[in-house]
């Protein structure tokens, strides 16, 4: 099963429209995972139709229609892999024992807010990756995103996509 992660999306804030690269990957993925701050409505509706299978949570910047569509936390099991989605998980310092406590029936925690790429595992084994983000990289040298494997429980081939410059 083939995954495209990712978050910080902005748009239209902070791009137009998502990179081409990155839709190629959503309409060839079996399932996206987006870990919140759309901005607007209308990056949701063309995710979902143009993706098999749409996992997403709201964000800090996502207001009440958006809310009102995604939940803050989204729970799914894919392939025996036990994945959850959230936007923010805190300050950096400790993240991975602070999010092993409060995942802890979890093995796979994907997470936004800081548009910085993360990939690293917790005591226990709960691995968290964010993506970055392909529309607006701060201080990152490029704008990014995630795509992985799913098989028999186990994630495999995380891979990080670094996105041409606008």
């Amino acid at each position: 099963m083939r995954l495209v992660i990712t978050a910080d999306t902005h748009v239209p804030k902070r791009a137009r429209d998502l990179p081409e690269p990155l839709w190629a990957a959503i309409e060839t993925a079996d399932v996206v995972l987006h870990a919140g701050d759309w901005v607007d409505e209308s990056l949701l509706d063309a995710m979902q139709a143009r993706s098999r299978r749409l996992i997403g949570v709201h964000g800090n910047n996502d207001g009440p229609a958006l809310r009102a569509r995604l939940p803050e936390i989204a729970r799914v099991e894919l392939d025996g892999l036990r994945i959850a989605v959230v936007h923010e998980t805190g300050p950096r310092t400790r993240r991975e024992e602070r999010c092993a406590a409060r995942f802890p029936d979890t093995d796979l925690l994907v997470f936004g807010h800081s548009h910085i790429p993360w990939d690293t595992v917790a005591p226990g084994g709960l691995r968290l990756l964010n993506p970055g983000s392909p529309t607006d990289r701060r201080a990152q040298p490029y704008a990014t995103y995630l795509s992985a494997k799913v098989a028999a429980g186990r994630l495999d081939r995380v891979e990080l996509h670094r996105l041409p410059p606008r």
